[in-house]
């Protein structure tokens, strides 16, 4: 398996200097790292071919995540939205290509966070997805990426909250570069078994993400790493593994997330990357010792 991190552990808005990341986690030690497509869209054909060359440089590759705002919404009742969604998501996707970026994951079949103050129509909402997502499914294919479902659990997200309404999905869908993704900070919340819901997933496991109940870096909480460990390996999952830690309030990252406490009081940036290199450390021993 590759192991990376997500930009935003650091950060408190869904842009940053990604050059700067680049060079930070190939310093410690990870294989890869996870941007924000926020920005991608607004780049420069130049600044994509210079991001993907720094990645290279730097002996690392690139994956992305995105929580697409309502108006990219592909489940959308309003035909226009729908319409600027595919707009979206297909430039994102060529963008991508040129990162030379092979993966991207989120609630890229909705929105996110979802406003609970608007009525919600899930069987609607369920289907219009699935014929947005199969369209945009195979643009991803025929940009080399793998376009990764991620299940959400119900405060953040409606349609897809365990992994066997993510496999469901992605039948329904039925185009190979339409995976599922699945995420240990979500599944706490969700799944009857852990384990279980992983191997719901076999074959299907696109992308995955970790990360304590807590939202801090894996190895600082009460996570069952070691059932995490033997389900990857039952389903002979050696894709991506991403930690999606966040620890600090403020920002919109902050405010997105629910960070509503320091879960690292006074922590420094120095004390985050011996944090993340310790996590890194304790990920390839719980998840690799197993095989």
């Amino acid at each position: 398996m590759k192991y990376g991190i997500y930009y935003a552990y650091w950060e408190d808005k869904w842009e940053a200097d990604y050059f700067k990341y680049i060079e930070k986690v190939a310093k410690l030690g990870f294989d890869f790292l996870e941007i924000a497509c926020t920005p991608i869209n607004g780049y420069s054909r130049q600044t994509l071919k210079d991001l993907r060359q720094a990645a290279k440089d730097n002996g690392i590759f690139l994956t992305a995540g995105h929580g697409p705002s309502a108006d990219q919404n592909l489940a959308s009742p309003d035909a226009a939205t729908r319409r600027n969604a595919k707009k979206f998501f297909t430039k994102l996707l060529k963008n991508l290509e040129t990162l030379g970026i092979h993966s991207i994951g989120g609630g890229i079949y909705s929105y996110w966070p979802v406003d609970y103050s608007k009525p919600i129509d899930k069987p609607g909402d369920w289907a219009r997805s699935v014929k947005g997502v199969r369209e945009i499914g195979k643009v991803a294919g025929d940009c080399g990426v793998n376009y990764c479902l991620e299940v959400l659990n119900r405060f953040e997200g409606y349609l897809l909250n365990t992994a066997a309404e993510g496999v469901k999905f992605v039948k329904e869908v039925d185009v190979p570069s339409v995976k599922v993704m699945l995420d240990t900070f979500h599944m706490n919340i969700e799944e009857d078994s852990i384990g279980g819901a992983i191997r719901s997933a076999k074959g299907l496991l696109g992308h995955f993400h970790t990360g304590e109940c807590n939202r801090r870096v894996p190895g600082r909480g009460r996570t069952p790493w070691h059932e995490i460990a033997l389900a990857l390996k039952d389903i002979g999952y050696n894709g991506n593994v991403c930690m999606e830690p966040f620890v600090r309030m403020g920002g919109k990252v902050g405010e997105d997330i629910k960070i509503w406490r320091e879960l690292e009081p006074g922590i420094t940036e120095a004390k985050m990357d011996a944090d993340a290199k310790a996590a890194l450390d304790f990920e390839r021993i719980a998840l690799e010792g197993v095989r």
